[in-house]
């Protein structure tokens, strides 16, 4: 009995990490770029009390042998990198990558990170940056007279100076992809950065190399699936729920066993 009972509260440990996956998820259900994760879970170490094959006391192969299972046990959180929904917005800064492949950004630190939101700005010095004001890699600046920014799919910037009726290219943005986007490190603020387990990015431009396109004028959406989400909430609770009733059951069983002698 007393196994029942840290058995049902490793069940309710593991729920409740579900619950704050799913309450992540939905609170960045409107997060640009934004890529939703899935807990998964493992059974604990098995307790075997009788092995199958052993000899009985006549001699016989026991058929099956008896093992109790001694709870689960979160084996990763991982993110999922299925694309989001576009959605058109009309700004010249707004970018989608259509298929693979990551923004490349420059931290305060220098060091680079990755990202799927395309939100970009202009900051005071006429750097493409991102919503935080960290540069875009490589390095893109935007001439003072511009009239118009056009980006094509291949990564090309080009501007329209006044007193032109040329456009002139001033950049190109590259993308980045991993052999396992899974093994991406989330630090927050839409950025990733590379471990072992992602590899070692791998850059091109856009279009090439199994890198996807860029599309100028949108937005990629966050890829959670509201419904999705709320059913896999119902599951979680009801889980928790039925964790909950065996603690309960197993501490009525050793009530009953504490007042025999009663």
């Amino acid at each position: 009995m007393q196994r029942s009972l840290f058995i049902a509260a490793t069940g309710m440990e593991a729920q409740r990490l579900s619950i704050d996956v799913i309450s992540n998820n939905l609170a960045n259900v409107n997060t640009t770029g934004f890529k939703k994760s899935r807990a998964d879970f493992q059974e604990l170490l098995y307790q075997g009390i009788k092995s199958a094959g052993a000899s009985s006391a006549s001699g016989a192969e026991l058929p099956s042998g008896i093992q109790v299972g001694l709870g689960v046990k979160p084996a990763a959180v991982q993110k999922m990198f299925q694309q989001g929904d576009f959605v058109s917005t009309g700004n010249n800064l707004d970018l989608v990558i259509e298929g693979q492949g990551f923004f490349q950004i420059t931290k305060p630190d220098g060091e680079i990170a990755y990202s799927r939101a395309g939100a970009l700005k202009i900051n005071s010095e006429g750097n493409i940056v991102n919503s935080d004001g960290y540069a875009l890699e490589p390095a893109i600046t935007i001439p003072v007279n511009t009239l118009q920014i056009t980006i094509a799919q291949d990564g090309t910037v080009s501007t329209l100076q006044a007193g032109s009726s040329t456009p002139t290219q001033v950049g190109q943005i590259e993308l980045a992809q991993f052999i396992n986007p899974g093994g991406l490190n989330a630090t927050g603020k839409n950025l990733f950065l590379p471990t072992a387990a992602s590899g070692e990015p791998i850059t091109g431009n856009p279009g090439s190399d199994g890198l996807g396109t860029i599309n100028q004028g949108f937005l990629e959406l966050s890829n959670v699936n509201v419904v999705e989400e709320m059913v896999n909430m119902i599951v979680s609770q009801r889980a928790y729920e039925l964790n909950s009733k065996v603690v309960q059951s197993s501490d009525e069983m050793l009530a009953t066993a504490n007042n025999i002698k009663r």
